[in-house]
């Protein structure tokens, strides 16, 4: 990785939005890479909105404020209609299908649907959609390897969850061959 990537984590509470951008950072992290991971949410812990800047780059960050984007990963309808327009051009755009209604209409953005929610579904537990995203965010955009995150998932996740490590490396590979499916089709 030659520049810094800029990257908007955005969906409700409780869709493991920001435990996306902190697993991302931590495995940058190990990489010796620089990052900053700023998180935003409303007063509900869940069911309110949620995002979260990442940017990842292998020199000094200047600012962690930014509004335009390299990539923006959106769980939610309200997150498209706020950050589709914020994404640069040639940038990448990834949503969770289910959630989405209107779909993206820009052409200047590369833009993916994945069935993150029914694909999670199929593995036994909701709450790795998050990390079928990131499986084919990395895929598009590997800027930071694979086995740093699961590395990474032992620093986010709590304790008592780390027997589901196992369960989140399946889905990040899942991810990865979803957008493979996704590109060749």
């Amino acid at each position: 990785m030659e520049k810094a990537h800029e990257i908007i984590f955005a969906g409700f509470g409780g869709q493991g939005v920001l435990s996306m951008g902190q697993t991302i950072s931590y495995a940058a992290m190990i990489e010796n890479k620089e990052i900053s991971w700023m998180p935003s949410y409303g007063p509900e812990m869940r069911g309110g909105t949620a995002n979260c800047i990442v940017i990842v780059s292998s020199s000094r960050i200047s600012s962690p404020i930014i509004s335009r984007f390299d990539s923006a990963i959106v769980l939610n309808q309200p997150s498209l209609d706020k950050f589709e327009h914020e994404v640069k051009e040639g940038g990448l755009l990834i949503y969770e299908e289910s959630t989405i209604i209107n779909t993206p209409k820009r052409k200047d953005i590369e833009v993916i649907g994945i069935p993150a929610n029914e694909e999670a579904q199929l593995l036994g537990k909701k709450q790795v959609a998050n990390m079928i995203i990131v499986g084919a965010f990395l895929a598009k955009r590997p800027i930071v390897k694979i086995e740093n995150i699961l590395v990474a998932l032992k620093k986010v996740l709590p304790e008592r969850h780390h027997h589901l490590i196992p369960l989140n490396e399946e889905a990040l590979m899942l991810g990865q061959r979803l957008i493979k499916e996704k590109v060749v089709a």
